[in-house]
């Protein structure tokens, strides 16, 4: 329940915060997020030229990673350029449509994001436990199957969140404590009965991430079962030298998560602030990390980067 002595109506703009408590230092954390900013579009881009130009590289594993890499370009464009603007101009208000939009489209981004690590961890399974069936198993006509079915599971889970927050009527306040518009920071503002909101919320969770996480951990689970059952240590390092890149992205992607749950569940309460760079973590560093890491433990990916350092050293 959230009632309120004195409400205000529906507001035409709310006002973002950016970091509750620390709005003096906005201007030292706007250095990070701009730097996250050029390295996450630098990183990726350079991931999907080389796959592009790179013919073997046309196969089902880097496939999904020029996907993962299309949705990490679009989920720091809808989220660092306007948290710039609330750190270098103090451009701290949104019309109630934008703070819709942004509702929409930021957790979109971040559910796409999470099935396509589902879909690369199946990829991981296919390529254990069927080497010869590979590319028959995931040829083209399924990676599009998959890349349609991981955009219609997030239009279908997070559309209902912009139609939610339009019915809510009155509001405490018409600031939100935040540095973009959250679904539940929105909601937490709002006046009334808030249970379905955060019901609501729960189930996003256990669809999207909830249920992705479960079947990662058995595609792993099945991929460790095969691999300890080749007789050869050193064939045994190469098979899970194969997945190596993908573990790293996904421990990256779902730490921040996972830590915030258990910190609920363990009744521990963050301060504001820090609980809202943790929530920026969700959405900032793994776009900026994953082509790293693809770059680093690829050695197609890192020949051309080689390449490309070279090519500009000289």
């Amino acid at each position: 329940m959230s009632f309120c002595n004195n409400s205000i109506p529906q507001p035409l703009t709310f006002v973002l915060a950016g970091i509750p408590g620390l709005e003096s230092f906005h201007g030292w954390f706007s250095v990070p997020f701009f730097l996250v900013f050029v390295i996450t579009v630098l990183g990726n881009v350079t991931i999907l030229c080389i796959i592009q130009v790179e013919k073997s590289l046309h196969e089902p594993m880097f496939l999904l990673l020029a996907m993962l890499s299309v949705v990490d370009l679009s989920l720091v464009s809808v989220t660092v350029p306007r948290i710039l603007s609330i750190f270098w101009m103090n451009a701290k208000e949104i019309s109630f449509n934008a703070c819709l939009t942004q509702m929409f489209f930021i957790p979109s981004f971040y559910v796409m994001e999470s099935g396509i690590l589902l879909a690369m961890a199946f990829d991981r399974f296919v390529a254990i436990w069927h080497p010869l069936r590979y590319t028959t198993i995931l040829a083209n006509n399924v990676l599009v199957k998959m890349a349609l079915a991981v955009l219609a599971r997030a239009v279908a889970v997070l559309t209902p969140a912009p139609i939610l927050a339009k019915r809510l009527e009155s509001f405490q306040t018409h600031i939100i404590a935040y540095s973009y518009c959250a679904y539940m920071a929105v909601v937490q503002i709002a006046c009334g009965d808030i249970s379905d909101h955060i019901v609501y919320s729960l189930m996003v969770i256990a669809a999207s991430v909830g249920f992705d996480l479960f079947f990662i951990s058995l595609s792993y689970g099945l991929i460790l079962r095969a691999v300890f059952r080749i007789p050869s240590w050193e064939a045994r390092g190469k098979a899970l030298s194969t997945c190596g890149s993908h573990l790293c992205v996904i421990a990256l992607f779902y730490s921040p998560v996972v830590f915030s749950v258990l910190a609920q569940i363990l009744g521990y309460r963050m301060a504001p602030h820090l609980q809202i760079v943790i929530d920026n973590l969700y959405f900032l560093a793994p776009p900026m990390i994953n082509p790293l890491i693809y770059g680093a433990r690829t050695k197609q990916m890192r020949a051309w980067v080689l390449r490309i350092l070279h090519c500009h050293g000289d």
